[in-house]
């Protein structure tokens, strides 16, 4: 069943273009939005350091629902969509965990949030480490080598 998302925020930044390294040191701000949350919607996210947000990759309307060379590198393997962490994914959503700096009423500042200036804003989570992947966690050599300087 097809579901319509409504953004609740936007992303306010630095990043304009779609340079996909570097993202570690950049802050921005989340403007919440008061026609979609109430003013109470924040309260408590303070004690949290992290937040996971889940956003639209606004500027790409390319769709790829196959494979790929990550970056459209040939020197990485070909592999599936959902193998990789392309904007160019089938509903263009992204999602991140980043650093929680402050909480301003429906204002947020968080650093090390890969999205672009005016990237609507589908979620904010409080980031728990529960969440995160229990036992070993692998990657193939090319994940590895395209993260390196991502953060």
């Amino acid at each position: 069943m097809p579901h319509a998302f409504v953004p609740i925020g936007v992303v306010r930044g630095p990043r304009q273009g779609t340079r996909q390294d570097d993202w570690g040191d950049v802050e921005c701000r989340i403007e919440l939005s008061p026609a979609e949350l109430e003013p109470e919607a924040t309260l408590g996210l303070s004690d949290y350091s992290h937040v996971e947000v889940v956003f639209g990759f606004h500027l790409t309307d390319r769709v790829c629902r196959g494979t790929q060379h990550p970056r459209g590198n040939p020197d990485w393997p070909r592999v599936g969509i959902l193998a990789q962490r392309a904007p160019n994914r089938p509903n263009h959503l992204g999602v991140t965990v980043c650093a929680l700096l402050s909480v301003d009423g429906l204002t947020l500042t968080v650093r090390g949030l890969d999205a672009l200036d005016g990237s609507p804003v589908l979620d904010v989570k409080p980031y728990l480490p529960q969440f995160a992947a229990r036992g070993a966690v692998r990657e193939p050599g090319w994940s590895a080598e395209l993260m390196r300087d991502y953060f």
